[in-house]
Parts: structure tokens; C-alpha cells; sequence
């Protein structure tokens, strides 16, 4: 059977459907119309985003929720300048993100033109793990495929291809199959060191564990592993929920508390599993005492950062390392230096200080979390709320609560959980965001009613900047510039076409949370500190 020709742009789609994407988002323009020529014909699914900035976390929402990459088709110039702060946000949170954008032919010699930047590519590497420009249909189809390679065999991160807007037009034959991508044995599990590990493991009085978000997969063997040698265990935000809730050997999502440093240091024996222990996980520069350290991690950067001489580092994927360390420890007696009444108190204490810190916040996160179903997946912003959140909401799940960690942009949340109520139809997605950011992405609302989405919006509106009014406050400045007029939101969501909620009472919000699951559609459903019990 005749190859079936078709211009490139065309071809790229279908190729896409071939690697197994079933949904793009984006925006069309007149500069990379030809990349839609074939997206109906390749059976793929496009969801129109408002703005490129809503299409990127939409992608990321996506990414995050299966597993697979979120892919998103962007214009030339604003449209890839629209779309760098998710870039970013993928980057900095390891989701396998493919931009393909349109560019111009000519931009040396030629001054002048629509959508022109002196270097779009280079602009878009600075958020990304790299951007390249295709300047044939072959290079095209072999840098989509390194970007689904690298996807599957290194630690995800966003990537940007550019294809020249004559090139996208041109005639060109299929993209070659794809080959498969597998972790090398060597790589997968180090005997050696899984020998290292298991005899430290065994030999520690009051080993500690800390799980990151790359300790997410295959998390049910971390708390048998836990138990059979008596380790504590923390996890970064990004982990939650790899432990079960109430475990009595975890100690929570709760690095960020400073006397967890404290805690750390009385250990004997630290094993760091796919965590980065970056500022966003410790908010302190160290993570505590100077007993020895053990990493593993697949990504060779983090494992060079902050040695010590004691330490030791494993580059593997952290399943098939740990499960077989897990093995490795079988039958051993486990240590006794943690006691179950130590972590409960310190969790209890750490509680009471999160809900100190931002008061009247707690009760409302407790009351939520007993009216979502228990499959939900919640998708956060830089808000308040979601903060305490983090720390005492316990997940019952690993993977089900995503957050702009890293980046640590406004306005994540909404478009992010349209990516991922699109990717989970039939299971429960939620939003939280706060009134601020929410003015980012709002546009992106339409969408959610577009699609009909039964997606609930908790949107905490505490009137202002809060956390920004209270660093300048410590920092003993006069708050400045943190209070702006907002709208009526619940209007604004009805005027898109979505329904809204404004309870008083926490058994209120819990009725229109429940309800907002069942409804044909988005559901805004608005609180604020005067919420009561």
C-alpha cells in the first residue's frame, strides 16, 4: 500500500495519534492552521483553550492525571511566549509536556513580520529542557520521537519543537514507526546497591525515609518497607499520600515545618527516594542532622547536588530499586528507635501550629475532605488555602493532588483540573484556588461549560494577597499594593454559563461540593473566612 502524502502539518498530528495522544489543546492561527488540517482525520480529540497560558496547564493537567504527555499546539510569537509559564511549571515539576509550536521562515533578514521574535526558540529553552527547530519533515518526526524517548527513559520534563510555517505546509510522507523505550536493566536495578542500602537499612536504630513525588509509582511497597525496618517516614508535598493516612510510622507532608529539622537530626539513617529536597520541599536550605544520607533518584543532577562525604547516591528508577530492596529485607526484625506515640504527638503539635499560623482555615480543609468522593483528584493554586491544605489534608492515594510546586504560578488550578476532568471522564476532579489567581485563568471557565464538565471550583476569596500581606508584615513593611476590587464571582460564573454556590455554613458547602460532583457542568462554589461551622 502507497504511503499517504500529506503536508507535514498534517502528518504531525497522525503521528501523534500513533504515539497514543488522544487530546491536543491549543489555539489556531492563521500561522499554524496546518497543524489542525489532521487532527479529526487522526480520530484526535482538541479542546480549545481561551489563552495559550490555559492550554499549557490544561496539557499539564492532562499529563499529570495519566501519566501520558499532555501535547499542546501553539502559534508563532505570542502564543509561544503565552505558554512559557507552564513550560515552566512543567519543568519545574517533572510532567512530560511536548509544545509544538509554528514558526517564522525567515527572521535575520526579514524585519517587520506578524508574530516576529528575534529568537523564539531560544526564548522558549529557558523554560524548558530543551526547544529545537525542524528544518526538514525528518527532523520534525525524530524530534517528537526523542521528546516521547525521553518521556519514557529520563525524569519528564516540558519540551518545545518548532516547525518553519512552509515547512508545516509542504507535502511529506509519514512518520517512521516508533521504537520501544525501555529503562536499561543497569539502570532499572543495581544489585550492588541494592545490597548498600538493605545492610544500612537493617543496621540503623532510627532510619528516616523521605519519599518524593518520583517515589509515586509502586508507592504501596513503601509502608511494608517502613514497617519491616521500623523507619519514619516523610514525604515532600508532591509524595503525599504514598503513605496511608494516620500510618503510625509517618510523620506527613510536613518538611516545611521547622522543627522538622530537629526531628531529622535524631535520626541514624536518611533515605531519600525521588525527592529533590529542593527550597519548595524544605522552605530552609539544609534537611537536618548529619547522619548519613542515601539517594536514589533517576536524575543525575539531583544526585550531584549537596553531597557529603557520608553520603551515598543511586542513579535507578525508584520502583525497581526499592521493590528490590524491599526483598533485600525481608525477615528482618524491625528497629524499635521510632515509637508510635512520638509521631503521633509531634504530628498533633505541628497541626495545631499550621492552624495557628493561618487560622480558621483547617476546619474548612477538614470538612471538604470528608465531602469529596474518595477517587477525587484535586488540582491546587498558590492560595492560602491549599497550603494548610497540604500539610493536613491526608491523601489516601498517591498522584491525586497536584500542585504548582516548583514554578509556583497563579491561576495553575482551574485550567489544570479541565485537563484533568478531561482525561478522567466519569471520575471526580476538583479545583481550589484563591480569589487573586483566579482572575489569571478565568477565561478558562468557558471551557469547563464548553465541555460539560462536572467539575467543582472552591474558590477561597480571603479578599486580598493574604500571603503576601503577611511576609511584608514579618518583613516589617507597610502592606502595599496586596487588596484589589474584585467582582461578584458567583455572577461572573453564572455569566459563562456555570453554576455557583456561595455557602454559609461548612455543612452548606459540604451539600453544594456533593451536588457539584452529580452537576452537567462546572460548578463555582465560593468561600470565604466568614464560612462557620
Amino acid at each position: 500500500m502507497a504511503e499517504q502524502i500529506r503536508p507535514l502539518g498534517a502528518q504531525i498530528s497522525h503521528m501523534l495519534k500513533d504515539r497514543g495522544v488522544d487530546v491536543i489543546f491549543g489555539i489556531p492561527g492563521v500561522h499554524n492552521q496546518e497543524m489542525y488540517r489532521g487532527i479529526e482525520e487522526a480520530g484526535i480529540q482538541h479542546v480549545l483553550a481561551r489563552h495559550e497560558q490555559g492550554a499549557g496547564f490544561m496539557a499539564d493537567g492532562y499529563a499529570r492525571a495519566t501519566g501520558k504527555p499532555g501535547v499542546a499546539y501553539v502559534i508563532t510569537g505570542p502564543g509561544v511566549c503565552n505558554i512559557m509559564t507552564p513550560m515552566g511549571q512543567a519543568y519545574s515539576d517533572s510532567v512530560p509536556m511536548l509544545v509544538i509550536s509554528s514558526c517564522l521562515d525567515e527572521v535575520a533578514a526579514k524585519r517587520g513580520q506578524l508574530h516576529q521574535m528575534k529568537d523564539q526558540r531560544a526564548a522558549a529553552e529557558t523554560v524548558c529542557d530543551w526547544s529545537e527547530e525542524a528544518r526538514t519533515p525528518q527532523a520534525a518526526y525524530a524530534l517528537i520521537d526523542r521528546a516521547f524517548m525521553e518521556f519514557e527513559t529520563r525524569r519528564a520534563r516540558s519540551k518545545h519543537v518548532q516547525v518553519p510555517i512552509q515547512l508545516l505546509e509542504a507535502e511529506a510522507a509519514p512518520a517512521p514507526e516508533m521504537a520501544n523505550a525501555e529503562l536499561a536493566g543497569e539502570m532499572r536495578r543495581d544489585a550492588l546497591a541494592v545490597r548498600r542500602i538493605a545492610d544500612a537499612l537493617m543496621s540503623a536504630q532510627r532510619p528516616v525515609m523521605v519519599l518524593g513525588g518520583g517515589a509515586t509509582t509502586g508507592a504501596s511497597l513503601y509502608p511494608k518497607l517502613a514497617e519491616q525496618v521500623g523507619a519514619a517516614v516523610f514525604t515532600s508535598y508532591a509524595g503525599r499520600g504514598i503513605m496511608p493516612p494516620e500510618h503510625p510510622l509517618s510523620f506527613g507532608a510536613v518538611l516545611a515545618r521547622p522543627e522538622s529539622e530537629r526531628v531529622i537530626a535524631s535520626a541514624d539513617l536518611i533515605l531519600v527516594v525521588g525527592c529533590e529536597l529542593a527550597e519548595v520541599d524544605l522552605w530552609r536550605d539544609n534537611l537536618g542532622g548529619d547522619a548519613p544520607i542515601i539517594r536514589v533518584d533517576i536524575d543525575p543532577a539531583v544526585l550531584a547536588s549537596q553531597q557529603r562525604a557520608q553520603d551515598s547516591v543511586v542513579l535507578g528508577e525508584a520502583y525497581e530499586t526499592m521493590e528490590a530492596v524491599l526483598d533485600a529485607v525481608e525477615g528482618h526484625e524491625p528497629a524499635t528507635g521510632w515509637t508510635p506515640q512520638e509521631i503521633t504527638k509531634t504530628r498533633a503539635r505541628w497541626r495545631a501550629e499550621t492552624d495557628a499560623e493561618r487560622p480558621g482555615i483547617v476546619p474548612i480543609c477538614d470538612a471538604l475532605r470528608d465531602a469529596v468522593p474518595a477517587d477525587t483528584m484535586i488540582y491546587s493554586d498558590m492560595t492560602q488555602f491549599a497550603y494548610v491544605a497540604k500539610e493536613v489534608w491526608d491523601m489516601d492515594r498517591p498522584a491525586h493532588w497536584h500542585h504548582p510546586y516548583g514554578f509556583g504560578t497563579l491561576g495553575y488550578a482551574t485550567p489544570a483540573a479541565i485537563g484533568g476532568a478531561v482525561a478522567r471522564r466519569g471520575k471526580p476532579t476538583m479545583a481550589i484556588i484563591g480569589d487573586y489567581g483566579f482572575h489569571y485563568t478565568v477565561q478558562e471557565l468557558g471551557v469547563a461549560v464548553e465541555l460539560g464538565l462536572s467539575l467543582p471550583i472552591i474558590l477561597w476569596d480571603n479578599g486580598k494577597l493574604g500571603e503576601i500581606e503577611d511576609s511584608m508584615v514579618r518583613a516589617q513593611i507597610a502592606p502595599n499594593a496586596v487588596v484589589a476590587r474584585n467582582p461578584d464571582f458567583v455572577k461572573l460564573a453564572e455569566a459563562f454559563g456555570a453554576r455557583a454556590a456561595a455557602p454559609q455554613t461548612l455543612e452548606e458547602m459540604q451539600t453544594a461540593v456533593r451536588q457539584a460532583f452529580d452537576a452537567e457542568g462546572p460548578t463555582l462554589i465560593y468561600l470565604t473566612p466568614a464560612l462557620t461551622a
